[in-house]
């Protein structure tokens, strides 16, 4: 039961995104607007995909997770029961029976807006920076479309957060991984030549996959220079990874690991265990940063990642394919020197 003199509202927020980086780079947002609401909670609306009951459904500040199913990755081949007009009528439905006080929307979408409206929540706050979405919201100050040459979500959050009194600065994403899951790694890691370096090589969309044949030198040149490498994915990553390892000579062998079946908080705990990771442009990159290991991202020539640049370094060139081990490799050794000798 939360405290009835509490006069904070409450407060649910809405997360438009649907990856896991997209989720690392508000969770310190979500909780600093706990820290203003009823019982120091909120609760969290956002897509399955983004892993949000898994990342953060057991933190104290999190009242509950509401999945919304809106756009379903383009492999599960169905419709989400949240999509279309139907849909948002439901997910307002489902919050109207929440008897929140105040909605945050990181969105700028006409659709989330509209889904507030029809939620009757009192206080309806969002990015605002398309008219018809503001004749949803009833509290400004509004946000402006970010124009720089980075991802544009996360400086959209950091001015709303901002332009609200929640916070008096941008935040730099950060995660918390709990005590048993790092116990738990270490153990499992403990075989691994140290410096450990963690590859990321997982990607939902295959034009940002650097490629079997470049992880699999690298992970070579590194072992051959006295690292351990692990692996890192999910269930999706298990032929890619065993791709990769087939490539790296027998005699490196001793210095690789493949880690593709770990819970999402035993990833992060890896990562936090590694002294610098190497991905693709993906959620596990942005998860690594957060626990603040050094990380490499190939990006190749889009947009690049700017919200943590004392960890988060992009590895650009013409196309991804352009990037090569030689790169990478000079890269990780003038960022971090221990690492590569």
């Amino acid at each position: 039961m939360l405290p009835s003199n509490d006069k904070r509202p409450r407060t649910v927020v809405l997360l438009q995104y649907t990856g896991i980086g997209d989720l690392i780079w508000h969770i310190q947002y979500f909780k600093a607007i706990a820290e203003q609401s009823q019982g120091g909670q909120v609760t969290v609306v956002a897509q399955p995909s983004t892993l949000a009951r898994a990342f953060i459904g057991k933190e104290s500040w999190v009242e509950a997770v509401i999945d919304h199913d809106h756009r379903p990755r383009r492999g599960e081949k169905r419709q989400g029961r949240h999509a279309g007009l139907l849909g948002m009528w439901r997910m307002a439905q489902q919050l109207k029976q929440g008897r929140f006080d105040r909605i945050v929307l990181f969105s700028g979408r006409i659709s989330r807006g509209l889904v507030a409206g029809l939620s009757g929540i009192p206080v309806r706050i969002g990015f605002g920076y398309k008219p018809l979405q503001r004749i949803f919201l009833n509290q400004g100050p509004f946000v402006r479309p970010y124009q720089g040459p980075s991802v544009a979500a996360y400086h959209e959050a950091s001015e709303l957060m901002v332009k609200h009194g929640f916070c008096a600065q941008p935040i730099v994403p950060r995660l918390e991984v709990p005590d048993d899951q790092l116990q738990a790694m270490q153990q499992r890691l403990a075989g691994l030549p140290r410096p450990l370096c963690a590859f990321a090589i997982g990607t939902s969309e295959t034009h940002k996959q650097w490629g079997i044949k470049p992880f699999a030198e690298l992970a070579r040149r590194l072992i051959e220079r006295g690292a351990g490498v692990v692996l890192l994915g999910g269930p999706a990553e298990v032929q890619l990874a065993k791709d990769i390892e087939a490539l790296v000579p027998p005699s490196a062998r001793h210095g690789l690991a493949v880690l593709t079946d770990a819970p999402v908080l035993g990833s992060a705990a890896a990562l936090k265990l590694a002294d610098v990771c190497v991905g693709n442009d993906t959620g596990m990159v942005n998860v690594a940063a957060a626990v603040a290991t050094p990380t490499f991202v190939l990006i190749g020539h889009r947009r690049t990642l700017a919200h943590d640049p004392g960890h988060l370094f992009n590895v650009q060139a013409e196309t991804l394919a352009a990037v090569t081990v030689e790169q990478v490799l000079e890269l990780v050794s003038k960022a971090a020197p221990k690492v590569v000798a």
